[in-house]
């Protein structure tokens, strides 16, 4: 039996380009499942955390934010975060930079490794960046993530506890030091059977020949 497509996500709750790739990724994908010979692929999300400096409770809104960390004026923000959720629409996202609450994401990548354990990762990754970026709710607080896991079906005490006690913290840094040393600057980034690297929320269609072209390749490999 030929061995399942590892992908392997780096992005951050907080990134509007990782939401749109992961849906897009999970769109390609579908898109392969009534193939004859459907690729088989295992998904795992790594941390990558875009602005770690930033406070749990930032005293302003997504613009204020953006235009203080890029120094960019106001009205070009405006213009990026308009195209964005121009973006995240077709890809069926209804991004609300209106309600965002910004916020460090470093707790957030720690529930994501708590709930990788509990063997519901998909589920809590989703979870996280709809409540951030379609809900307005707080995903940088140890009770508010702690609702989240819930939601996701996983346990909020157990979960507050792993938080509260940084369990999951050194996994954290360990995917951080990975993207390092692969050289991974950006994201929404997408290692495949850890030899590709493909950068940015491509489109669906190009998740779904991706997909096709690794299983073909893998059937094809002689198995030693």
């Amino acid at each position: 039996m030929t061995e399942k497509i590892k992908i392997d996500v780096w992005s951050d709750v907080a990134c509007p380009w990782c939401y749109i790739g992961k849906r897009n990724l999970e769109s390609g994908l579908a898109q392969t499942a009534d193939d004859d010979d459907a690729p088989q692929v295992e998904v795992t999300f790594h941390s990558f955390e875009l602005s770690p400096d930033t406070p749990v409770d930032f005293d302003g809104d997504e613009l204020d934010f953006l235009s203080g960390h890029k120094g960019m004026p106001r009205e070009r923000v405006q213009e990026m975060l308009d195209h964005v959720t121009g973006v995240a629409a077709n890809s069926g996202l209804s991004y609300r930079f209106d309600l965002l609450q910004h916020t460090n994401t470093v707790k957030a990548h720690e529930l994501l490794h708590f709930a990788k354990v509990q063997g519901r990762q998909h589920e809590m990754a989703e979870r996280l960046m709809s409540a951030y970026f379609t809900e307005g709710r707080h995903v940088g607080r140890i009770d508010d993530l702690a609702a989240l896991a819930e939601e996701a079906g996983l346990d909020a005490d157990a979960a507050r506890d792993a938080l509260e006690t940084d369990r999951y913290l050194a996994d954290v840094r360990a995917d951080q030091a990975q993207a390092q040393a692969y050289g991974i600057q950006g994201v929404p980034f997408f290692v495949i059977d850890g030899t590709y690297g493909v950068s940015g929320a491509q489109p669906a269609d190009a998740f779904a020949q991706i997909a096709r072209q690794v299983w073909a390749d893998k059937q094809q490999t002689p198995k030693v």
